[in-house]
């Protein structure tokens, strides 16, 4: 449970907003008279801890750092937004709001970062839409409302599917079983082998979706081309090998070509990246046993689950 800290507006873009204490938040609109409402990005959030740390850091300016400079529509004490992928939804006030992206590309003639280099809005700050309207005020409950499934990307590692010359029959095969497991699938796409582009998709799925996991198919075995164990290392500020350990022994009992497999299991921020085979049964086969065995952990990397 947090609270709002400030209600803020700018009638005219180009503007600093100005906290304005409260205001009326309009269903899929935004706030009443804020000129950046009706736009994809109806309201911006922003955690007032971190405005309270960059004021910290510039000590010189501090009175430069108020409520609404940053861009931001609400500032908020006490809600995590890293534990708050896109569709996450938040009561604030009477408002209902659901998160539709995390962070933004900072201009480059922002005022703060012209005086400070550096501007906190692009890391985290996030965006939502109006889902039901009412009006916020500073001091009002602001809390996330539903305890949300576990959501999940899947990315196909392949040479010729890329392309279109062979139909990609793994991804829609994980995509499947986890719907079915009712896991939220929020993207599915298909990268060639070159491990440059794995790693660039893991890093801007991990970064902006930010599922709960992340499945990938393909590319783990011992061909020069099969670099995707690479790719996740490198994306990874966290090893998770147990995962991937278990899934070869648990292939072993079907085929013991399971331990030529180089598949990796790591962590990325609050994602887990799970490399799986690249061949239909093969991922049949694994998803059932992985899907049994991994909530506990997701729900440690969400802050939901005692270790």
């Amino acid at each position: 449970m947090g609270r709002v800290a400030a209600v803020c507006i700018s009638e005219r873009k180009g503007t600093v907003k100005k906290d304005i204490g409260e205001c009326l938040l309009i269903k899929e609109y935004g706030l009443k008279n804020d000129a950046h409402a009706g736009s994809g990005r109806q309201v911006s959030l922003l955690p007032a801890e971190s405005v309270d740390r960059f004021r910290e850091l510039m000590k010189d300016r501090a009175d430069l750092i108020v409520s609404g400079v940053f861009g931001e529509n609400i500032l908020t004490y006490g809600i995590d937004y890293t534990l708050c992928p896109v569709g996450t939804r938040l009561r604030a006030g009477e408002a209902l709001l659901e998160i539709t992206q995390i962070g933004k590309q900072c201009h480059s003639d922002c005022e703060i970062r012209r005086i400070a280099g550096d501007c906190i809005m692009p890391r985290e700050g996030i965006f939502a839409r109006v889902l039901e309207g009412g009006m916020v005020k500073s001091g009002d409950e602001i809390c996330i409302v539903e305890k949300r499934p576990f959501s999940a990307c899947v990315l196909t590692a392949s040479d010729r599917a890329s392309v279109g010359a062979y139909e990609d029959r793994s991804g829609p095969a994980v995509e499947e079983i986890l719907l079915k497991a009712g896991y939220e699938v929020k993207e599915s796409v298909i990268c060639s082998d070159d491990e440059e582009e794995v790693y660039t998709a893991l890093v801007r799925l991990a970064d902006g979706v930010r599922p709960d996991v992340i499945f990938t198919t393909g590319g783990t075995g011992f061909s020069l081309r099969d670099r995707v164990p690479e790719a996740t290392y490198r994306a990874a500020d966290r090893s998770a090998p147990g995962i991937a350990e278990a899934i070869r022994a648990y292939s072993m009992n079907i085929t013991k070509k399971a331990m030529l497999s180089r598949a990796a299991s790591a962590i990325r921020g609050r994602t887990l990246i799970i490399n799986l085979p690249g061949s239909p049964k093969a991922v049949n086969e694994c998803m059932e046993f992985v899907l049994e065995n991994i909530p506990h952990g997701l729900s440690l990397l969400r802050g939901e689950a005692d270790a």
